[in-house]
């Protein structure tokens, strides 16, 4: 072979010039500039195919072995991503049916535009202020003579103000229940649909925004005669944060809310943290209500979350942050609060028919009678709370419930001295009076249990202090220490907690057409509380415990040893079988969290099967030792055999993949000369074993006093995977997994894009005739022009605009690169054909002429064939620089959608997290697209550019898992080495 240029090792194409489909003519291209003269390739260890020789039986062996190394890897990494698909599908779909009611209007609701003051209307054009209207109720609220309570809801992450409609209109028929003694006039502000959960540069502004609108609100109740001076509020999702976020406003007076409830809110993190200011409101919002957790007790907080149903915001991002809660905030989950008992979806929470009627009932019960406002004691709203949303006694709420009740009427008086008793009762009557005497069951028995299934919000079951007498006239009313469930109403007495009380009373009133039982048993502790270890961890749902419940109890309690993590996760399998096939009462079964208000309650037919999904919202602190139960409401006569959140962190793990990959082929082009696939690349170079135990070795001496001290002397920012590590002592395991689940996302990531690259280059090379592969300069007026322009563009209006164009000039270039190497692919493909016909006939004539003709094809070859090797190794970098800059797009796609939704009301982004960056990747983008693989091999810094990607995915894993928006920044300092190597 002629001396020239470095052509393309053959090992590479396995001993032939690489080929593709396509055609078309093709001139023959220009001869690369010699820039500098690249290392040789190695020699080759494998003959050309068909060549024979000693060498082949060896070349065939290597072959073979290498498709099987591919094929390996492709199932390995197609198993990680079957994995992540099946988390997902987890996610997303396996979880309870919706068990909420929808709300229905029954009159058109009307929303009445509040006018605003000149003044905010030029300051925030793009929100507006409603009050939500129904029929009669609405015409006569146009004149905005308002006399009722106000409440002002907040909308959500891209929510409608016309998502109060439910709780406007059910607050509306139940005043209606009162004729209108009370009343709520329910106001709405309009975003204009902002997506503030992954753009945080609005939240200030919508916080001060709603200050406005709580002036504005109680300036239209001036001169009435029970005028307001705060106002409620319920907040959606991000509205519920905005709320938060009023009491760090300098000029807000807390005294304007006395209220405050949230429906999934994610109190405690962002659920994405795509940018700085997303991250910084969190943390001056939680700052300041622990920093001031003492002045917001006048502040009563409730905050629901939705559950597992909610795969938006998990129901953990709900909890107000413990260190912020004191004795006015409570945290719940929808599954627990009782008469819903149910999991919400994103958007049900705030249509769901059984928790806005809790909400509203709590509303109704919160007001003084005196001031005809929501009552300013602190106590009595968060005993109103807890009423309707922890723990419902089956009565109607009472602030001082009388201490003892009389027991009057003509009712038959019955004792029973048996240690367990069941009633039936339909279409009785006659009242009666069952009393236990206790003294008989003190010694045997530590607890008393009784359940009825009349749900009505009457007293049923009393304490007597008369020790001489079967009746008695005067007794406490029990009934306040019941608690309700789907089905019944039950009580649990510990008895050594009542010395004083000589008898318990149940009462049964005469009944008309109702059917309902009663029972009662005494019973030890001990005998009804058994221990059921749940599976390991690694037991992958191959392994199960399994108890038998024997018995012919009416309550067991089966306590989930070891069940303390929220990435614990397991079915509970409930087989009930019955002696007797008459009809009986459903089994309630209550699954208990006793650090936190999320258990979930499950009604079940007996006999029956029943799957539970276990799992947990919030972990056990680590100074709580209780243990969650599965408390089990059961029929008497029937035995009972009983047999997952660091997503938000998997971009950092995907692109950290990339990056190593990226860095492995910088490597490859140094020691070999050529440039490796993307996918093989991958599969050598992403290993857990080269980042992971960086990043343990760092959290581990982050326990040492002085290696922090250290650490905070150099200014260098938290490793946030040691906070991580401190929430969760599986982490550098969970870490370990979501790499792996990185790497198989990122293989098949890279073959799409691959595959798509080959489509698009097809349709190209069908329509368009391809250009002669050349060599383009780095740098020329009309590229700087090109740059000044987007720059100037992404300063005046959104710095996102001007990455997404640059990455659509890029991917144009390399699409447009890999049209041009197909079609030299396909001339090189036909020459070498060509030549092999010549061959064959000029074999005919003479042997001199076949040296001839062999001699002028290698000839021909040798040039055009290392054009094309280096444009295939120019290619295959630029394919796995669009893999990264595809990521950096995806990150700051939230801030492009929110400018194109306000590009009305405002040309220019403000704030913008991505305006200086952008100015950094588009200088960065523009001399990198024109650069080539040939101007790598002799740049002296490529050694430094090579061994560089390997500390930056350390330190984004270290530095980047909660806070995303630092991800761009990592990549784009690998980039910039890379433009300093093709210019040096």
């Amino acid at each position: 072979m002629a001396d020239g240029p470095p052509s393309a090792s053959p090992c590479q194409y396995g001993g032939r010039p690489p080929s593709a489909a396509g055609g078309g003519q093709v001139v023959p291209p220009a001869p690369p500039r010699p820039r500098a003269v690249a290392p040789p390739a190695p020699p080759c260890l494998c003959a050309p195919r068909g060549s024979g020789g000693r060498a082949a039986p060896r070349c065939a062996a290597l072959r073979t072995w290498a498709r099987r190394g591919a094929m390996v890897a492709a199932l390995f990494c197609g198993a990680l991503a079957a994995l992540v698909l099946l988390g997902v599908r987890d996610v997303l779909f396996l979880y309870e049916e919706n068990r909420c009611s929808m709300t229905y209007m029954y009159e058109y609701p009307e929303y009445l535009k509040i006018k605003l003051p000149k003044k905010i209307a030029r300051r925030y054009p793009a929100y507006e202020l409603y009050l939500y209207g129904e029929g009669n109720y609405a015409e006569e609220n146009k004149n905005l003579l308002l006399t009722g309570i106000p409440v002002l809801f907040l909308p959500g992450n891209a929510g409608s103000y016309k998502q109060v409609r439910s709780l406007g209109s059910i607050a509306l028929r139940k005043a209606e229940d009162v004729d209108f003694k009370y009343h709520f006039n329910f106001f709405s502000v309009n975003f204009n649909e902002e997506l503030v959960a992954l753009y945080g540069g609005s939240l200030q502004r919508q916080t001060k925004f709603v200050h406005e609108c709580i002036k504005v609100i109680l300036k239209l109740y001036r001169g009435r005669e029970f005028a307001p001076t705060s106002v409620a509020i319920v907040g959606h999702s991000m509205g519920g944060l905005i709320a938060r976020a009023l009491l760090t406003l300098k000029n807000f007076k807390p005294e304007l809310i006395n209220l405050l409830i949230t429906q999934a809110t994610p109190h405690v993190a962002p659920v994405m943290p795509l940018d700085k200011y997303l991250t910084d409101f969190y943390t001056a919002v939680n700052n300041h209500w622990i920093l001031k957790a003492q002045d917001l007790r006048n502040l009563t907080t409730l905050s629901v979350a939705g559950g597992f149903r909610d795969y938006q915001v998990r129901s953990g991002l709900a909890f107000l942050p413990r260190s912020s809660q004191h004795d006015s905030a409570l945290s719940v989950v929808s599954s627990a609060v009782p008469r819903a008992w149910a999991s919400t979806d994103h958007l049900s929470i705030v249509w769901c028919k059984e928790l806005i009627l809790a909400t509203i009932r709590a509303f109704f019960d919160l007001i003084d009678e005196n001031t005809r406002q929501i009552t300013e004691d602190p106590k009595k709203r968060m005993s109103v709370l807890n009423h309707h949303f922890v723990r419902h006694p089956a009565k109607i709420f009472e602030e001082n419930p009388e201490v003892f009740t009389e027991l009057t009427g003509a009712f038959m008086w019955i004792t029973v001295k048996a240690s367990k008793w069941t009633y039936s009762v339909y279409n009785d009557s006659d009242g009666k009076y069952f009393t236990f005497p206790l003294a008989s069951h003190r010694k045997s028995y530590s607890h008393v249990y009784c359940e009825n299934s009349m749900l009505d919000t009457s007293s049923w079951i009393f304490g007597c202090m008369n020790n001489n007498s079967s009746m008695c006239l005067e007794a406490t009313d029990l009934s306040w220490r019941a608690e309700l469930l789907p089905t019944t109403k039950v009580v649990i007495l510990k008895l050594q907690d009542y010395p004083s009380l000589s008898h318990i009373v149940i009462q049964v009133p005469p009944t008309v057409g109702n059917k309902y039982t009663l029972g009662c048993e005494f019973f030890k502790e001990g005998s009804r509380t058994v221990q059921l270890p749940v599976t390991h961890l690694f037991s992958f749902g191959l392994s199960s415990s399994k108890i038998l419940l024997n018995s012919t109890g009416l309550l067991y309690n089966v306590q989930l040893q070891h069940f303390n993590q929220i990435y614990q996760a397991f079915k509970i399998y409930i087989e009930s079988h019955c002696q007797s096939f008459e009809e009986r009462k459903p089994s309630v079964y209550r699954l208990h969290i006793p650090w936190s208000h999320e258990d979930s309650v499950t009604v079940a037919k007996v006999p029956s099967s029943t799957e539970i999904s276990a799992k947990l919202h919030i972990a056990q602190p680590k100074n709580d030792s209780r243990v969650p139960e599965l408390n089990i409401y059961s029929s008497s006569d029937c035995q009972y055999e009983i047999i997952r959140f660091h997503g938000g962190a998997l971009p950092v793990y995907i692109v950290s993949n990339i990056l190593l990959t990226y860095g492995g082929q910088l490597s490859t082009l140094i020691s070999t000369g050529q440039c490796s696939d993307f996918s093989l690349e991958l599969v050598r170079t992403a290993k857990p074993y080269k980042v992971e135990p960086l990043i343990s070795i760092v959290v581990f001496l982050q326990g040492f006093n002085w290696f922090r001290e250290i650490w905070e002397s150099l200014s260098l920012p938290e490793v946030e995977a040691a906070v991580l590590s401190s929430q969760d002592a599986w982490f550098p395991l969970v870490s370990l997994i979501l790499f792996l689940f990185g790497t198989g996302i990122a293989y098949w990531s890279g073959v799409f894009f691959s595959t798509s690259l080959r489509l698009f280059s097809s349709l190209w090379l069908t329509l368009m005739r391809p250009t002669v592969l050349q060599k383009d300069k780095l740098i020329t007026p009309r590229r700087l022009c090109g740059v000044l322009s987007l720059a100037v563009l992404s300063w005046t209006t959104c710095g996102a605009v001007a990455v997404f164009i640059i990455y659509l000039q890029y991917l144009f270039k390399v699409i447009k690169l890999h049209v041009n190497v197909r079609a030299e692919q396909n001339m090189l493909t036909g020459d070498s054909d060509h030549s092999k016909e010549t061959s064959q006939n000029s074999r005919i004539h003479t042997v001199k002429n076949q040296s001839l003709m062999d001699s002028i094809s290698e000839a021909t070859q040798s040039l055009p064939n290392s054009t094309t090797a280096e444009a295939v190794n120019s290619l295959k970098i630029h394919i796995t620089i669009l893999n990264l800059l595809t990521w950096i797009v995806l990150l700051n796609l939230p801030s492009l959608i929110y400018w194109l939704k306000n590009l009305r009301y405002n040309v220019r982004l403000d704030p913008d997290p991505c305006r200086s960056t952008a100015i950094i990747i588009i200088c960065i983008l523009e001399i990198l697209m024109n650069s080539s693989a040939l101007e790598l091999k002799s740049s002296k810094l490529l050694k430094i550019a090579a061994k560089v990607p390997l500390p930056l995915s350390v330190a984004m894993l270290a530095f980047g898992r909660m806070h995303l928006y630092k991800v761009p920044h990592f990549v784009m300092f690998s980039l910039l080495l890379h433009v300093l190597c093709c210019i040096v």
